[in-house]
């Protein structure tokens, strides 16, 4: 790890399915301190678990996130694909993936949640600024914003509370 507290994962990082096979060295929390960068051109990089991070996600061009569990990150979560989780993705700032965001449980962010193709989450999607998608936007149980949202489609079961 650099002194400036990020951890590059590189394709020497990763086994032959993607895998990260490092270990992430987290805090008494469960946290990563510092923050996570994806090499461009990785496509879907793989967690097994968690992926929690103080600071923030990064997956550079033609690289995107996948964690069998959930994705939370103190500051944002970016990816030049898309972000997906088995669980919840929560960002203290914003998400934003060129291609789709989906979780199997809630989708948050304090500020916007973008995706350049659709935004799908078994229960809520929430930010406090704006929701906006190329194609469309689903939820189990509501979907939410401080400001705006956009899609082509936006379809949600029940409404937030």
């Amino acid at each position: 790890m650099s002194e400036d507290n990020i951890l590059r994962i590189t394709r020497d990082d990763l086994d032959e399915h993607g895998y990260v096979t490092i270990d992430l060295a987290c805090d008494s929390d469960g946290y990563f301190p510092g923050s996570i960068e994806i090499a461009p051109d990785l496509g879907i990089v793989r967690f097994p678990g968690n992926v929690l991070v103080r600071k923030s996600i990064r997956a550079l061009s033609g690289s995107g996130i996948r964690a069998g569990l959930g994705i939370k990150s103190g500051w944002g979560i970016k990816a030049g694909l898309g972000i997906e989780a088995g669980e919840g993705i929560e960002a203290g700032w914003g998400i934003k993936a060129s291609e789709g965001i989906k979780a199997g449980e809630g989708i948050e962010a304090s500020w916007g949640i973008e995706a350049g193709l659709g935004i799908k989450a078994g229960s809520g999607i929430k930010a406090g600024l704006g929701i906006e998608a190329g194609e469309g936007i689903e939820a189990g149980l509501g979907i939410e914003a401080g400001l705006s949202i956009s899609a082509k489609f936006i379809s949600s079961k029940r409404e937030a509370a």
